[in-house]
């Protein structure tokens, strides 16, 4: 058995599988998923998982060195904003890496989020509760 953090096997495997820049999405259960992109669809009812509980998990196995969001997402839903805002910060202080924060307009963020190798479905149901990250290096 997996001793990580991440028991989901198909998110893990993603994470294990990224290249540099590589992109994963990570939404809320209302973000549109085209039918080409691989779906990981952890969505249990509503609000389970959480965006930040899943947010957490994969942050605790994968590099980042990028973060997109919707410009909506900071003035729409602030407090989880801030919430994800200070996740980033954490993981930048202890990498020791800067990570890049760009902020685009929800329409351009849904065109973005199908380049992604997988968009990862939860349960959040807060408005524009939806994050790309692009996989850093390690070394």
């Amino acid at each position: 058995m997996k001793k990580n953090t991440l028991l989901n096997a198909e998110l893990s495997y993603i994470i294990a599988s990224l290249g540099h820049t590589d992109e994963i999405t990570i939404c809320d259960a209302g973000l549109p998923i085209p039918d080409r992109s691989q779906r990981i669809d952890l969505a249990l009812i509503q609000g389970i998982p959480t965006f930040i509980d899943t947010v957490k998990a994969t942050l605790a196995e994968m590099q980042i060195e990028g973060v997109i969001v919707a410009q909506e997402f900071k003035t729409v839903s602030p407090q989880l904003h801030d919430e994800l805002m200070t996740l980033v910060q954490i993981e930048e202080e202890l990498r020791g890496k800067p990570i890049t924060i760009s902020y685009i307009p929800h329409e351009e963020f849904k065109s973005h989020s199908h380049q992604s190798k997988a968009i990862v479905r939860t349960g959040e149901c807060t408005p524009y509760a939806n994050v790309i990250f692009q996989s850093g290096v390690v070394f």
